[in-house]
This record gives structure tokens, sequence and C-alpha cells, in this order.
């Protein structure tokens, strides 16, 4: 039975990624050595990460002054690093969701931390908005996307101070303007590659700015100097990374990337609004997330939930169980879930409703 992929990470990968990350796995480029147990410093493996970083500057249009890293410990390092890279007075934290939370709260252990405004009394459904961001912050902090919640920015905000991003979730789905930010990061394994990598764009000059001592491996400048190669970098995520840049780079790049989220999330959304069984948990359509698509059963088919749940299972559809903070349903629909994935869960879901 074919499988529907809508893990929220890891999660889908395009299959021509991974076919060429698999032969490389075996041998790459005909080295006679897998490229779990090549050296980093290898002459033949430099270019993968070169590649890399000129793909990262051409698809999102990456002005000069910034540099693109690889580097390990996830999201949830960055949620450390950035404060302590960039937070000298006050930083301004927008709360979305749990990760803008746990990134808040890190924040919190090296100076003033500024909630601006925060969605937690309605379970992060909606972004919020009317807020100011404070002038004098020496940041302003978003969670562009949400994975547990289904709620997105669908495009840069403006803001009087430089703003950081956490784009784990939604990087390359869209065009950036990367000039607003002095730090994009996120975990790799949604939109970008395999579990095992982060990314990092940073911009070189508003580094070093913070009177703090900062630990060599937590001090983005010591990777910057290093090229991402200042300690061991995870190879094979940077080489699926690779890969997965060019399938977007064949694919069309981020235009089409996010053209096809759109007509994604309009047909899953129009087919939870319309099937009488179901309804979503953002109820904005602005608000609503491109790349995790949340929906719960209407209250009088509360009952039919773990049955759906089944009844999907036994159709192909892998992931779509809600997270278990919140229950009900979520197809996260990165880049590499295709529209026939789509079809195929909103022909279940019609099914599911005929049959009750």
């Amino acid at each position: 039975m074919m499988k529907h992929n809508f893990n929220a990470g890891p999660s889908k990968l395009p299959i021509d990624v991974m076919r060429a990350v698999s032969a490389a796995c075996l041998d790459f480029e005909n080295s006679g050595l897998s490229l779990m147990e090549m050296s980093h410093r290898a002459k033949n493996f430099q270019p993968v990460v070169d590649e890399a970083v000129q793909l990262f500057r051409e698809l999102l249009s990456i002005p000069e002054g910034y540099s693109v890293l690889f580097l390990g410990g996830g999201a949830s390092l960055e949620f450390c690093m950035v404060p302590y890279n960039f937070l000298e007075h006050k930083a301004a934290y927008l709360n979305t969701g749990v990760w803008a939370k746990k990134a808040m709260a890190e924040a919190k252990l090296f100076g003033e931390t500024v909630e601006v405004a925060s969605s937690a009394d309605t379970t992060y459904n909606y972004i919020p908005k009317g807020y100011t961001v404070p002038s004098d912050a020496d940041y302003f902090h978003v969670t562009t996307n949400n994975t547990i919640y289904g709620t997105e920015l669908h495009r840069d905000l403006d803001s009087p101070v430089p703003m950081i991003a956490d784009m784990s979730s939604d990087i390359f789905s869209r065009p950036v303007d990367v000039s607003k930010y002095n730090c994009i990061y996120g975990g790799a394994q949604k939109n970008l590659s395999m579990a095992g990598v982060t990314f990092v764009i940073v911009k070189d000059d508003a580094l070093g700015k913070v009177t703090r001592p900062i630990p060599t491996m937590l001090d983005y400048r010591t990777h910057v100097k290093g090229g991402s190669m200042f300690n061991t970098p995870p190879t094979v995520p940077i080489y699926c990374a690779l890969q997965t840049l060019r399938w977007i780079k064949r694919e069309g790049g981020v235009e089409e990337m996010q053209r096809r989220a759109e007509a994604k999330a309009a047909l899953l959304y129009g087919e939870i609004e319309r099937n009488k069984l179901f309804r979503p948990t953002v109820l904005n359509p602005d608000d609503r997330s491109y790349m995790n698509i949340c929906f719960v059963m209407s209250e009088e088919y509360k009952e039919l939930e773990a049955g759906f749940l089944s009844f999907a299972t036994e159709r192909g559809m892998v992931g779509v169980k809600g997270h278990r903070s919140v229950g009900g349903f979520r197809a996260s629909c990165y880049n590499a879930v295709t529209i026939d994935d789509v079809k195929a869960l909103v022909e279940c879901m019609q099914e599911f409703e005929r049959q009750h």
C-alpha cells in the first residue's frame, strides 16, 4: 500500500533526494568510500558545503554581509545561542506557542526579556496583532510557523528593530526578505533535510556587539570563521540538505514551493470546512499554517476521533495524529508532500463522512 507521509518532523523527503543520499552512503562520488565514513576535511566534501551555501544564497536571495552556517544541536540550542550572541540590554519575543515560549525562557537567562504579545489565552490558535515592539530592544524574535497549533506568519513583519526568526518548519516554503533579520535559524528536518543539522543565516556585522564572554562553540563568529568546519559537522545531513536545495531549484524555487503550499492548503482546509465531521482549530484563515494543518472532530462527532485515526491509518495516512498536547489531527504539508498526498487524505475524509 502506498503511504502518504504527513509526519511533522522528521518528515517526508523528495524521492530524488533519498535516492541520491542512499547512493552516497554506499559510495560517495565513486570514491570507494561511504559518505558516512569520510572525513569532513576530504577534498571532495568541501564542495558539498560550498554548493549548499551558494544555493541557500541563491534561493533566498540572501544579501551580502550574511553567513550561512550548518551546525548541530537543533533549534533548541539556538534558543540559547541567540541571546548569548545578540542580547545586551533587552530582547522582545512574540509568544505564539511552545517553541516560542522555550526560546523566550532561554533569553531570560541573559537579560531583560519582554513578551510583546501572546496567544496562550486560547491555546495559541491565532497570531497576535496590534502589539508594540520596544524600539530600544536589541532584537525582536518570532517563530514564523507553529507546528503544534497550526498558525503561521505568511509574510515578513515590519519591526523597529532587527528581527530574529525560528524558521524551522517553513524555511524555503516562501520568499523571505532576509535583510530584515539579524539571524534566521532552524532545525532542518522539515523542509530542508533529514534530522541532524541546524541551519543558521546570520548577519556578520551584528556579531561581536555583546560585552559578555561567549564560550567558543556557542559563538557564531567561531563558525563563521571556520566555515561550519570548526568541529566535525553532520556530514550526511548536510549532503541531504544539498540534494534538497538542488531539488527546490529544479522544481522552480521558493516561489513555486509557495504556490504549491497554497494549493495544498486550500484543498485541505476547504475539505475541513465542508465536511461536517471536522472543524479547523485556527479560525482566522489569515493565521492558518500552510505547513501544519490542524483540525479536530466536530463536537457532535467527538466519539469518532479514534475511529477516524484508525480508518486513515489503514488507508496509508501516516502522521496525522495531532500533537499529544492538543490532540485532534495534524497534516504536515511540507514541500515534499505532494498534491496527490493531500487529495488522498481528502478522499479518506470524504469516505469516512459517507460511512457516518
